[in-house]
Protein backbone atom coordinates (compact mmCIF):
# COMPACT_ATOMS: atom_id res chain seq x y z
CA UNK A 1 0.00 0.00 0.00
CA UNK A 2 1.59 3.38 -0.81
CA UNK A 3 0.57 6.02 2.36
CA UNK A 4 0.96 9.66 1.79
CA UNK A 5 2.15 10.98 5.35
CA UNK A 6 1.57 15.28 6.41
CA UNK A 7 3.40 15.46 9.31
CA UNK A 8 5.79 12.80 8.67
CA UNK A 9 8.85 14.46 10.80
CA UNK A 10 6.82 14.98 13.77
CA UNK A 11 6.54 12.47 16.69
CA UNK A 12 3.72 10.45 15.14
CA UNK A 13 4.74 10.78 11.92
CA UNK A 14 8.24 9.42 12.31
CA UNK A 15 6.89 6.12 14.41
CA UNK A 16 4.01 5.74 11.46
CA UNK A 17 6.45 5.95 8.77
CA UNK A 18 9.13 3.47 10.05
CA UNK A 19 6.17 0.75 11.17
CA UNK A 20 4.43 0.96 7.62
CA UNK A 21 7.85 0.55 6.10
CA UNK A 22 8.68 -2.49 8.37
CA UNK A 23 5.62 -3.63 7.23
CA UNK A 24 5.75 -4.08 3.92
CA UNK A 25 3.79 -0.69 2.89
CA UNK A 26 5.83 2.31 1.09
CA UNK A 27 5.16 6.03 2.83
CA UNK A 28 5.69 9.10 1.16
CA UNK A 29 6.32 12.33 2.91
CA UNK A 30 4.57 15.23 2.06
CA UNK A 31 7.15 17.75 2.50
CA UNK A 32 7.69 21.21 2.56
CA UNK A 33 10.98 21.71 0.24
CA UNK A 34 11.52 20.55 -3.00
CA UNK A 35 11.14 16.62 -3.37
CA UNK A 36 14.31 14.72 -3.73
CA UNK A 37 12.77 11.38 -4.63
CA UNK A 38 9.36 9.05 -5.04
CA UNK A 39 9.03 8.70 -1.51
CA UNK A 40 8.66 12.49 -1.01
CA UNK A 41 6.00 14.90 -2.12
CA UNK A 42 6.39 18.57 -2.52
CA UNK A 43 3.23 20.60 -0.54
CA UNK A 44 3.21 23.95 1.24
CA UNK A 45 -0.54 24.68 3.28
CA UNK A 46 0.09 28.05 3.75
CA UNK A 47 0.25 29.00 0.53
CA UNK A 48 -2.42 26.40 -0.51
CA UNK A 49 -0.09 24.51 -3.38
CA UNK A 50 0.87 20.91 -3.50
CA UNK A 51 2.20 18.80 -6.27
CA UNK A 52 -1.41 17.01 -7.05
CA UNK A 53 0.38 14.58 -10.00
CA UNK A 54 2.42 12.96 -7.50
CA UNK A 55 -0.52 12.56 -5.08
CA UNK A 56 -2.78 10.92 -7.77
CA UNK A 57 -2.82 6.83 -6.97
CA UNK A 58 -1.77 6.39 -4.03
CA UNK A 59 -3.75 4.10 -1.72
CA UNK A 60 -4.33 6.51 1.53
CA UNK A 61 -3.31 9.65 2.97
CA UNK A 62 -2.51 10.20 6.75
CA UNK A 63 -2.47 13.63 7.64
CA UNK A 64 -0.86 14.68 10.99
CA UNK A 65 0.55 18.13 10.20
CA UNK A 66 -0.02 21.47 12.35
CA UNK A 67 1.24 23.75 14.83
CA UNK A 68 2.01 21.90 18.46
CA UNK A 69 -1.09 23.35 20.79
CA UNK A 70 1.55 23.59 23.50
CA UNK A 71 4.87 24.93 21.71
CA UNK A 72 3.85 28.67 22.74
CA UNK A 73 1.56 30.74 24.84
CA UNK A 74 -1.66 31.12 23.55
CA UNK A 75 -1.31 34.91 21.97
CA UNK A 76 -4.22 35.39 19.53
CA UNK A 77 -1.58 35.53 17.05
CA UNK A 78 -0.51 31.79 17.50
CA UNK A 79 -3.92 30.57 18.27
CA UNK A 80 -4.65 31.74 14.95
CA UNK A 81 -1.28 30.26 13.79
CA UNK A 82 -2.87 26.44 15.91
CA UNK A 83 -6.14 27.28 14.12
CA UNK A 84 -4.76 27.98 9.93
CA UNK A 85 -2.16 25.12 10.41
CA UNK A 86 -4.61 22.36 10.83
CA UNK A 87 -7.65 24.07 8.81
CA UNK A 88 -5.95 25.21 5.33
CA UNK A 89 -4.00 21.87 5.44
CA UNK A 90 -7.22 19.77 6.03
CA UNK A 91 -8.65 21.40 3.08
CA UNK A 92 -6.06 22.01 0.81
CA UNK A 93 -5.81 17.66 1.26
CA UNK A 94 -9.08 17.49 0.97
CA UNK A 95 -10.07 19.34 -1.69
CA UNK A 96 -6.71 18.36 -4.04
CA UNK A 97 -8.06 14.38 -2.94
CA UNK A 98 -11.85 15.30 -4.60
CA UNK A 99 -10.76 16.46 -7.75
CA UNK A 100 -8.21 13.57 -8.78
CA UNK A 101 -9.09 10.85 -11.47
CA UNK A 102 -7.17 8.27 -9.04
CA UNK A 103 -7.88 9.49 -5.55
CA UNK A 104 -6.84 8.19 -2.83
CA UNK A 105 -9.40 5.79 -0.90
CA UNK A 106 -9.56 6.45 2.63
CA UNK A 107 -7.82 9.82 4.33
CA UNK A 108 -7.17 9.37 8.02
CA UNK A 109 -6.87 13.04 8.97
CA UNK A 110 -5.99 14.13 12.64
CA UNK A 111 -8.04 15.76 15.90
CA UNK A 112 -7.52 15.66 19.13
CA UNK A 113 -9.39 15.01 22.23
CA UNK A 114 -9.83 18.47 22.71
CA UNK A 115 -13.25 18.41 20.95
CA UNK A 116 -15.02 16.95 23.60
CA UNK A 117 -14.13 20.14 25.98
CA UNK A 118 -13.43 19.68 29.73
CA UNK A 119 -15.59 17.47 30.73
CA UNK A 120 -15.16 16.61 34.47
CA UNK A 121 -15.68 12.90 34.78
CA UNK A 122 -18.24 12.21 32.26
CA UNK A 123 -17.05 8.74 30.05
CA UNK A 124 -16.74 9.67 26.68
CA UNK A 125 -17.27 7.85 23.53
CA UNK A 126 -17.71 9.03 19.79
CA UNK A 127 -21.24 9.35 20.47
CA UNK A 128 -20.96 12.23 23.33
CA UNK A 129 -21.39 15.66 22.56
CA UNK A 130 -19.30 18.32 20.80
CA UNK A 131 -17.50 20.32 23.69
CA UNK A 132 -16.75 24.08 24.18
CA UNK A 133 -13.62 26.04 24.31
CA UNK A 134 -10.64 27.14 22.13
CA UNK A 135 -9.57 23.20 21.53
CA UNK A 136 -13.01 22.32 21.08
CA UNK A 137 -13.53 24.98 18.21
CA UNK A 138 -10.15 24.17 16.71
CA UNK A 139 -10.99 20.66 16.39
CA UNK A 140 -14.69 20.99 14.65
CA UNK A 141 -13.17 23.34 12.25
CA UNK A 142 -10.50 20.52 11.80
CA UNK A 143 -12.51 17.98 11.25
CA UNK A 144 -15.06 20.13 9.21
CA UNK A 145 -12.26 20.57 6.58
CA UNK A 146 -12.41 17.10 5.45
CA UNK A 147 -16.21 17.93 3.71
CA UNK A 148 -14.82 17.69 0.34
CA UNK A 149 -13.33 14.48 0.57
CA UNK A 150 -16.20 12.91 2.14
CA UNK A 151 -18.53 14.62 -0.39
CA UNK A 152 -16.35 12.63 -3.12
CA UNK A 153 -17.16 9.08 -1.36
CA UNK A 154 -13.84 9.01 0.10
CA UNK A 155 -13.51 7.37 3.43
CA UNK A 156 -12.68 9.84 5.87
CA UNK A 157 -11.73 9.21 9.85
CA UNK A 158 -10.95 11.69 12.48
CA UNK A 159 -8.18 10.45 14.50
CA UNK A 160 -9.40 11.94 17.75
CA UNK A 161 -5.99 11.23 19.75
CA UNK A 162 -5.01 11.90 23.23
CA UNK A 163 -1.74 12.40 24.98
CA UNK A 164 0.62 10.37 22.85
CA UNK A 165 3.34 8.77 25.59
CA UNK A 166 6.98 8.68 24.00
CA UNK A 167 10.25 9.25 25.17
CA UNK A 168 11.25 10.84 22.14
CA UNK A 169 9.00 14.15 22.26
CA UNK A 170 5.50 15.00 23.24
CA UNK A 171 4.36 15.75 27.46
CA UNK A 172 6.35 12.19 28.69
CA UNK A 173 10.04 13.84 27.22
CA UNK A 174 9.23 17.47 28.81
CA UNK A 175 8.03 15.48 32.05
CA UNK A 176 10.73 13.17 32.65
CA UNK A 177 13.94 15.83 34.07
CA UNK A 178 11.58 16.61 37.09
CA UNK A 179 10.27 13.42 37.51
CA UNK A 180 13.69 11.60 37.48
CA UNK A 181 15.32 14.52 39.78
CA UNK A 182 12.52 13.77 42.47
CA UNK A 183 10.53 16.69 42.19
CA UNK A 184 7.40 15.69 39.87
CA UNK A 185 4.07 16.15 41.54
CA UNK A 186 0.61 16.22 40.31
CA UNK A 187 -1.13 19.54 38.43
CA UNK A 188 -3.34 21.04 41.47
CA UNK A 189 -6.02 18.94 42.52
CA UNK A 190 -4.89 15.99 40.45
CA UNK A 191 -8.64 14.74 39.82
CA UNK A 192 -8.49 16.19 36.41
CA UNK A 193 -8.77 12.71 33.54
CA UNK A 194 -5.54 12.03 31.20
CA UNK A 195 -6.67 9.99 28.16
CA UNK A 196 -3.55 8.82 26.87
CA UNK A 197 -2.09 6.64 24.39
CA UNK A 198 1.17 4.44 23.71
CA UNK A 199 3.14 5.57 20.49
CA UNK A 200 3.39 2.06 19.25
CA UNK A 201 -0.71 1.66 19.76
CA UNK A 202 -1.27 5.10 18.60
CA UNK A 203 0.95 4.25 15.05
CA UNK A 204 -0.97 0.62 15.36
CA UNK A 205 -4.50 1.93 15.57
CA UNK A 206 -3.70 4.40 12.17
CA UNK A 207 -2.67 1.09 10.22
CA UNK A 208 -5.61 -0.82 11.37
CA UNK A 209 -8.03 2.08 10.68
CA UNK A 210 -6.00 1.88 7.04
CA UNK A 211 -6.93 -1.72 6.77
CA UNK A 212 -10.39 -1.78 7.96
CA UNK A 213 -13.93 0.14 7.11
CA UNK A 214 -14.05 3.06 9.63
CA UNK A 215 -15.16 6.34 9.09
CA UNK A 216 -16.01 9.59 10.91
CA UNK A 217 -14.88 9.56 14.39
CA UNK A 218 -12.81 7.60 16.08
CA UNK A 219 -10.87 8.03 19.53
CA UNK A 220 -7.28 6.88 19.04
CA UNK A 221 -6.86 6.74 23.69
CA UNK A 222 -6.07 3.69 25.84
CA UNK A 223 -8.85 2.23 27.18
CA UNK A 224 -8.09 3.15 30.61
CA UNK A 225 -7.71 6.89 30.85
CA UNK A 226 -6.31 7.85 34.41
CA UNK A 227 -6.44 11.17 36.75
CA UNK A 228 -3.14 13.20 36.59
CA UNK A 229 -3.30 12.11 40.67
CA UNK A 230 -2.95 8.21 38.86
CA UNK A 231 -0.70 9.82 35.87
CA UNK A 232 1.78 11.03 38.28
CA UNK A 233 2.23 7.85 40.98
CA UNK A 234 2.26 5.59 37.89
CA UNK A 235 4.96 7.76 36.79
CA UNK A 236 6.62 8.03 39.87
CA UNK A 237 6.57 4.51 40.38
CA UNK A 238 8.34 3.57 36.87
CA UNK A 239 11.19 5.48 37.33
CA UNK A 240 11.91 4.72 41.54
CA UNK A 241 11.28 8.26 42.21
CA UNK A 242 8.95 9.88 45.17
CA UNK A 243 6.12 11.70 44.18
CA UNK A 244 6.99 15.19 45.07
CA UNK A 245 4.30 17.90 46.44
CA UNK A 246 1.60 19.40 44.44
CA UNK A 247 2.39 21.92 41.25
CA UNK A 248 -0.11 24.74 42.36
CA UNK A 249 -1.86 26.33 38.81
CA UNK A 250 -0.23 29.93 39.53
CA UNK A 251 3.13 28.58 38.16
CA UNK A 252 2.15 26.95 35.09
CA UNK A 253 -0.38 30.08 34.41
CA UNK A 254 2.31 32.87 34.43
CA UNK A 255 4.76 30.23 32.74
CA UNK A 256 2.39 28.71 29.54
CA UNK A 257 -0.24 31.37 30.38
CA UNK A 258 -3.33 30.94 32.37
CA UNK A 259 -5.48 29.49 29.12
CA UNK A 260 -3.32 27.46 27.62
CA UNK A 261 -2.51 25.97 31.41
CA UNK A 262 -5.92 25.75 32.44
CA UNK A 263 -6.59 23.49 29.51
CA UNK A 264 -3.81 21.57 28.85
CA UNK A 265 -2.92 20.91 32.22
CA UNK A 266 -5.57 21.40 34.70
CA UNK A 267 -8.82 19.85 33.08
CA UNK A 268 -9.14 17.13 30.78
CA UNK A 269 -11.25 14.15 29.38
CA UNK A 270 -12.36 11.22 30.04
CA UNK A 271 -12.10 9.38 26.61
CA UNK A 272 -12.65 5.85 25.58
CA UNK A 273 -11.97 4.41 22.49
CA UNK A 274 -15.53 2.18 22.23
CA UNK A 275 -14.71 2.19 18.21
CA UNK A 276 -11.57 1.12 17.66
CA UNK A 277 -12.29 -1.82 20.20
CA UNK A 278 -15.48 -2.69 18.44
CA UNK A 279 -13.14 -2.77 15.42
CA UNK A 280 -11.00 -5.96 16.82
CA UNK A 281 -8.21 -3.60 17.67
CA UNK A 282 -6.05 -4.95 20.19
CA UNK A 283 -4.26 -2.87 22.48
CA UNK A 284 -0.65 -3.78 23.16
CA UNK A 285 -0.45 -1.50 26.06
CA UNK A 286 -3.98 -0.64 27.85
CA UNK A 287 -2.29 -0.06 31.37
CA UNK A 288 -0.32 2.78 31.99
CA UNK A 289 2.34 1.41 33.48
CA UNK A 290 3.28 -1.05 31.22
CA UNK A 291 3.26 1.43 28.26
CA UNK A 292 5.65 3.67 30.44
CA UNK A 293 7.59 0.51 31.13
CA UNK A 294 7.55 -0.46 27.69
CA UNK A 295 8.70 3.28 26.51
CA UNK A 296 11.38 4.01 29.13
CA UNK A 297 12.95 0.16 29.30
CA UNK A 298 13.47 -0.09 25.12
CA UNK A 299 16.46 0.48 24.08
CA UNK A 300 17.61 3.84 22.34
CA UNK A 301 17.53 3.21 18.45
Amino acid sequence: MDVAITGASGLIGRALVTALGRAGHRPIRLVRTPATGTDEIAWDPAKGTIDADSLDGVDAVVHLAGAGIGDHRWTTAYKATVLNSRVQGTDLIARTLAGMRRPAKVLLSGSAVGWYGPRGDEELTEESTAGTGFLADVCAAWEGATKPAEDAGIRVAHLRTGVVLSRDGGALRKQLPLFKWGLGGRMGSGLQWQSWIAVADEVGAIVHLLQHDLAGAVNLTAPNPVTNLGFTKALATVLHRPVFLPIPSIGPKLLLGGELAQALLFTGQRVLPSRLQASGFAFRYPSLEAALHAELDRAAP
